[in-house]
């Protein structure tokens, strides 16, 4: 009977010396790959029936081979187990890759914005609903499809943002992209392409989003802001404006809708576009949503969305909601192959229509207000004098220190064991607002159990 590959071992890439005979050769050979530790500790070498007709070689030459290193003690022979690496120090070649650094040591507690408790990413549901959208999918489904996304996925999307966010979203005008990063570049592609040349920008926000629209060629213009957000009256000489107008990053307030009408106004007059970034809209806690700036005006407006905030980041898995006379362009600057994975694309479609998203969307929602109370409620008790605000949504809460303390407060968190940002990481280098100092501090990170340690370890450093 034939041998059963996939029982057999691995494939194993060798290339024995045929100077002083096969069997020296690949004895060499395979004592070179061990002692290097190209064959890591256990591995099940192929049997020597299947390492011979790989190599065109006879059996026996192979089993002698096998024989030799495992009376030197470089592989094990067990009735039953095959043939493996023995467990043995492997000692690095002359001339080898240098030494890695040491790495700091990590902190005991990460409260960086930006994730939600993966913990607590639902697996057993997206399990059951991986196993529904592949048994249902057609074959022609696994193959590179529409660039703009699986069909499935983007019905979907458009009946729950259309319910859950006030967005008016046709399937045909939906885009699905590996994550908001990949959404923004494609934008900047084709606005740079458009002859935009700059982007007006919040003056806080992420850098890596400002260094992205550089690199494509955009120059990114900081607006004013005060105390009712981002000042959206006058985004001249821009051909475009990125927002957080549901939940501005990382200040936490909403943009005041006499600054929403304006920005869709100034849109409507230039012929402008307006991007909004609506990373966590799911998330508010005191009172309706804050509905998306899209609906006031599709034509102008490109709604980005993304599954990062409440399920995964790890999924890259985002979408854009884009005016019909731009959706086009987009797809095609994304191209035919330029696609995201299928199979997790119909996982997520079929989340959404089940039901089981916004399950797991209430569910987060009342786990991270819980946290952000406790935050509250251990601020007032243990450090009066900082003050919590932007605490109305979402998954961080920027703490008013008092003045000239946050860099000294971020030593003592260092000390501490905690992960933390100041306010003054986030502000553009040509904004002309100072900001205060302070501390953005991201609750939704921590699993569960690890949460009452991280909040302890925060207050313990921030100043009575």
């Amino acid at each position: 009977m034939a041998e059963n590959r996939a029982t057999s071992g691995i494939d194993l890439h060798l290339e024995p010396a045929r100077a002083g005979g096969l069997r020296r050769g690949l004895t060499d050979a395979l004592r070179d790959a061990v002692r290097t530790g190209r064959l890591a500790p256990g591995t099940r070498l192929p049997s020597s029936r299947t390492l011979a007709a790989d190599l065109g070689i006879a059996r026996n030459t192979v089993a002698d081979a096998y024989g030799d290193l495992v009376a030197e003690g470089w592989l094990t022979a067990r009735q039953g187990s095959g043939t493996r690496v023995a467990d043995r120090t492997v000692v690095p070649s002359a001339g080898g890759t240098a030494p890695r650094r040491r790495e700091p040591p990590r902190p005991a507690y990460n409260l960086v914005p930006g994730t939600p408790d993966l913990a607590a990413f639902p697996r057993a549901e997206w399990l059951k609903a991986a196993r529904r959208a592949l048994t249902a999918a057609p074959s022609h489904a696994l193959d590179y499809g529409d660039p703009r996304g699986r069909p499935e996925l983007r019905t979907a999307l458009a009946a729950y943002l259309s319910r859950s966010r006030g967005v008016r979203a046709d399937p045909d005008a939906i885009v699905v992209c590996a994550g908001f990063t990949h959404g923004l570049r494609l934008l900047a592609r084709v606005l740079r392409a458009r002859g935009a040349r700059t982007m007006a920008v919040e003056s806080y926000g992420l850098d890596v989003y400002w260094k992205l629209l550089t690199d494509a060629g955009l120059i990114t213009r900081p607006l004013p802001y005060d105390e009712l957000g981002t000042d959206t009256r006058d985004p001249r000489p821009a051909e475009a404006v990125l927002l957080t107008p549901a939940h501005q990053f990382p200040m936490g307030v909403a943009l005041h809708p006499d600054r929403r009408a304006a920005v869709v106004d100034w849109a409507r007059r230039t012929g402008g576009l307006v991007l909004e970034d609506d990373y966590d809209g799911e998330f508010r806690y005191d009172r309706q949503p804050v509905g998306a700036l899209q609906g006031l005006d599709p034509d102008h407006v490109v709604h980005l969305g993304t599954a990062s905030k409440s399920l995964a980041p790890g999924l890259r898995l985002a979408w854009m909601v884009l005016p019909p006379a731009l959706a086009a362009e987009v797809t095609a600057a994304k191209g035919l192959h330029d696609t995201c994975g299928v199979l997790d694309q119909l996982t997520l479609a079929e989340f959404l229509t089940s039901g089981a998203y916004d399950r797991h969307v209430r569910s987060s929602r009342l786990r991270y207000r819980r946290r952000r109370d406790a935050l509250v409620a251990e601020l007032a008790r243990r450090a009066p004098s900082v003050r919590a605000t932007g605490i109305a949504a979402g998954l961080h809460v920027v703490l008013r220190l008092p003045p000239g303390t946050e860099q000294a407060t971020l030593r003592a968190a260092a000390w501490h064991g905690v992960a933390v940002h100041g306010l003054s990481r986030y502000r553009h280098p040509e904004s002309a607002t100072e900001p205060p100092d302070a501390l953005v501090v991201g609750y939704g990170t921590p699993p569960d159990h690890a949460w009452s340690g991280a909040l302890d370890a925060l207050c313990a450093a921030l100043p009575e």
